[in-house]
């Protein structure tokens, strides 16, 4: 009988000092589920830090260009050319200056004496629209000018996009603003 006993405790110890096939396997699906939605979580979590830094980032830059360019033109004196993509007008000391905007690089350019300076960049399009002063009736619109030089109200619509992990995904920035030349 105490050989029973000895060979009972035995197997008891073995049984306490290992786990089965089963329990390990479950353990090792429970383990690569628990990582698996760390790792979904993480690339989540990164992923929206990377597109709220790209708004933020595409919006100050658009701010900016949008006051550089509504202080430039509310001073300009008169407007020479406009296109859909450019637009040209003298400024307070009849220097000619153009803004461009550059659909194959994506930029907007502000060219004076030949220097050229990089407004915005990442930008997907832009449009350039010319106005008169007066208002239409029961309306918010002007009414468009028979000569480039009647414009006296300028609007600029662009939108702006950046990547997230080498895809296009929802980070747009679209302004739009009406400007009028002030000085006549």
């Amino acid at each position: 009988m105490a050989c029973n006993d000895t060979s009972i405790n035995s197997k008891a110890r073995r049984r306490s000092q290992a786990f089965t096939l089963p329990e390990l396997l479950i353990a090792s699906a429970v383990g690569v589920l628990v990582v698996t939605v760390l790792l979904l979580m993480t690339l989540f979590s990164s992923r929206s830090l990377a597109a709220m830094t790209n708004y933020m980032e595409l919006d100050l830059y658009s701010q900016q260009t949008l006051d550089k360019m509504s202080k430039e033109i509310r001073q300009a004196q008169q407007l020479i050319s406009f296109s859909s993509n450019s637009i040209s007008f003298s400024d307070i000391n009849t220097n000619t200056v153009q803004l461009t905007y550059d659909p194959t690089a994506g930029t907007l350019n502000r060219i004076i004496g030949g220097a050229t300076n990089v407004y915005l960049t990442g930008c997907d399009s832009l449009q350039f629209s010319i106005y008169q002063h007066t208002p239409m009736s029961n309306s918010f619109d002007c009414y468009d000018p028979a000569y480039v030089t009647n414009a006296k109200l300028l609007q600029v619509s662009w939108v702006c996009s950046r990547k997230i992990l080498g895809a296009k995904v929802n980070t747009e920035s679209v302004q739009s603003a009406k400007i009028a030349l002030r000085n006549d």
